[in-house]
Order: C-alpha cells, then sequence, then structure tokens
C-alpha cells in the first residue's frame, strides 16, 4: 500500500537497441503505407485496419526512428478523413470534386514521402505538412 507513486503507463523497459526489435518494428511500419497505400482499392477499410494498429502498437515505437513515422501516418489519415468530410460536404456547390481530388493527392504524397523516408531508414518530421 505504500509504494511510490507509479506513472500509467509504465515506462517501456524494452530494450531499444535490439535489432530484432527494430527490424521487426521496421517491417511492420512497413506493412503499415502498404495499407495505407491501397486504400483507395478497398474503400477506406485498409485505411481503418491500418490507424487502428497505428494507434495500437504507436508505444511499441517509442524511442525509436519510426516513432515518428506513426505520427506521420496518424496525422495523415485525420487530417485526410477530415479533407474528405469537407470535400463530400461541398460537392453540391461545385468545389467538392476539387477538394476531394487536392486532398487525395496530398494523401498520396504523404504516403509515398513517408515511406520513402522509412526505406532510407531516417525519421520524419511528423508536424509537417508536407
Amino acid at each position: 500500500m505504500n509504494r511510490p507513486y507509479e506513472p500509467y503507463p509504465p515506462p517501456v523497459t524494452q530494450d531499444l537497441a535490439d535489432p530484432e526489435r527494430l527490424r521487426s518494428m521496421r517491417t511492420f511500419t512497413h506493412v503499415l503505407y502498404a495499407l495505407y497505400a491501397v486504400y483507395w482499392l478497398t474503400g477506406g477499410l485498409t485505411g481503418l485496419v491500418a490507424i487502428i494498429l497505428d494507434c495500437i502498437k504507436r508505444g511499441d515505437a517509442a524511442g525509436t526512428l519510426y516513432e515518428n513515422h506513426f505520427t506521420w501516418q496518424i496525422r495523415t489519415f485525420w487530417w485526410a478523413v477530415l479533407g474528405h468530410l469537407i470535400g463530400f460536404a461541398t460537392i453540391w456547390i461545385g468545389v467538392g470534386f476539387l477538394i476531394l481530388a487536392a486532398v487525395s493527392i496530398w494523401t498520396l504524397y504523404r504516403i509515398i514521402k513517408g515511406w520513402l523516408f522509412l526505406y532510407e531508414n531516417k525519421t520524419i518530421e511528423p508536424r509537417a505538412w508536407f
């Protein structure tokens, strides 16, 4: 009962220098980019799977260069959802199709850029727009 305060969630105790863990996280991040890349072909289903996996596994990536990729993917997803909602809401006034096209191009750009940075094993600035 008289234990000192323990933060929640507990701090990550895994060895961040473990090469097997880093290789696994890199492969998993590639899979997430692939799921985001094919969301157009699946009606958005793979995007939903990817965002759920992103949120579940984000803590495992803490302290690695993949942490920023997870944040990049999550931000891309939610901004794209907002852009698509605005686009669909404004279709009736004629600009919705332009907004949807711009959001789709922006999303594709971010997926490609993030995936290339991951391929080169570089971190990415998750708060950047482009």
